[in-house]
């Protein structure tokens, strides 16, 4: 009898914190939908239309003769197709290393100073807001990233490679976190993004606003700070490192509807 009730006991506490659980998480993406309405990311939007118009820099040009991979001064639908191999730089970009490759080329600024500059300081500022602006022009589509150039192969071949690869002080990797199913860190859901993660997750959410911290993110910055919570040395803006990985994870998401600028915790 002692032991009916004991094994009862424990069925009702097991319901009990899987029910509490349930409830937080709901209660968190209820949040989530109630701050979509004042997505604080529509400002950066603002900002980087106005950026992208606006003469700047050394040569006093705009950007809008920058070539995002649809020709000249198109921004609709590029983001959901980069990164992508570019014929004038022969190398592979995302959407950060390429305008900044616009704001070197057609502003005169320098490219080199731009990269070393510490995320949300000076012309990152600019770039992130750059960044906002165009993925929302894209918001809705589904991401298609050509693997037809062996540059891009390879690119997708050298980010899943380290996607897996483990290493630092406590032996991580990207997939420590996202490589299986139905994962969670306290009540965050990790999603497993070795495969498509579906519509507005991972990749497809990126940029976006970090409730936590009150900053707009890029997706260089996203990786970034992935290493850095690996304990690993920052790869730096727009490495080959940071861009290989960006291959892996967009052509996995493939047929995945963006949501960027989408607001995160």
């Amino acid at each position: 009898m002692n032991k009916a009730v004991s094994m009862f006991a424990l069925g009702s506490l097991v319901t009990t914190v899987a029910l509490a659980q349930k409830s937080a998480v709901q209660s968190i993406e209820e949040y989530r939908a109630m701050l979509q309405d004042g997505n604080p990311a529509e400002l950066f939007e603002a900002k980087g239309e106005d950026l992208w118009k606006q003469k700047r820099g050394p040569k006093n040009t705009s950007l809008e003769k920058c070539d995002l991979g649809k020709g000249p001064g198109v921004v609709k639908g590029v983001f959901v197709e980069l990164p992508r191999h570019f014929a004038d730089t022969r190398k592979v970009q995302d959407l950060e290393s390429r305008l900044l490759t616009c704001m070197e080329t057609l502003q005169g600024f320098n490219a080199a100073e731009i990269a070393k500059t510490p995320f949300g300081k000076g012309e990152q500022i600019n770039l992130t807001a750059l960044a906002t602006w165009i993925s929302a022009e894209s918001k809705g589509m589904k991401f298609s990233l050509s693997q037809s150039h062996t540059q891009e192969k390879v690119f997708f071949e050298v980010g899943k490679r380290l996607f897996f690869q483990r290493g630092g002080p406590h032996d991580f990797s990207c997939a420590s976190c996202h490589g299986q199913d139905n994962t969670r860190i306290r009540l965050q859901d990790l999603p497993n993004l070795t495969k498509n993660p579906g519509d507005g997750i991972g990749f497809a959410a990126w940029p976006a606003y970090r409730v936590s911290n009150g900053q707009m993110w890029g997706m260089q910055q996203r990786l970034n700070d992935c290493y850095r919570q690996q304990r690993f040395p920052y790869p730096g803006f727009a490495s080959d490192a940071t861009v290989a990985l960006g291959v892996y994870l967009g052509v996995n998401s493939a047929g995945s509807a963006s949501v960027a600028p989408a607001l995160k915790r």
